[in-house]
Parts: C-alpha cells; structure tokens; sequence
C-alpha cells in the first residue's frame, strides 16, 4: 500500500509529519485516531485530527496535498446529514437541532 508523509497542526502532534497509508482513492482517511495510553493504567485518551487542505493550485483551485489539524472535541462526524437521519444527542440530553 502507498503512505504519504502527512504534517499534524495543533494538540500534542504539532509539528510531527507521519507517514500514512492512503485509500484507494490516493487521498488519507478524512479522521485520523491516536489512542494514546493512560499512564495510571486507565482507559486510553483518544486524539482526533481532521484532514484539510494544504494548499490550492492557482487555476482550478484542487488540493495540493493534505495535512491534518486537531480536533480537541472530536466529535463531528464528518457524514452526511439525510433528512431521516436522527439528529445527535448532546451531553446534557437534548439534541443538536433542538431550537431554545
């Protein structure tokens, strides 16, 4: 499989590059997930880092390249929002789309 030397922006992987594996499309997963260890023993911490552009070509405005900036809440999902779909829960209970 190909792997791409792909830069991290942000959280405890700022500055680091990683080589990672591209899909079939050539492109790197749009999440990447970094379960780090508890040191106590516990659950492991999970950082989330989301792909973006790195840059735009002049003329046709593609993507050159990609790099990934964190996430601290790790929560958007990044799928698509069907009108069937039921919306997210929030911590306290009540939903995302839920007018105050």
């Amino acid at each position: 499989m190909k792997s791409e030397d792909t830069p991290f922006e942000g959280g405890p992987m700022d500055g680091r590059v990683l080589p990672v594996l591209l899909g079939p499309t050539g492109h790197p997963p749009k999440t990447y997930r970094i379960p780090v260890p508890d040191a106590a023993g516990g659950p492991p911490t999970v950082l989330v880092y989301r792909r973006v552009p790195r840059g735009h070509s002049k003329k046709l405005g593609l993507p050159q390249g990609w790099k990934y900036e964190f996430d601290p809440e790790g929560k958007k999902s990044g799928r698509p929002r069907w009108p069937w779909s039921k919306p997210d829960a929030t911590p306290d209970g009540r939903r995302d789309d839920a007018d105050e």
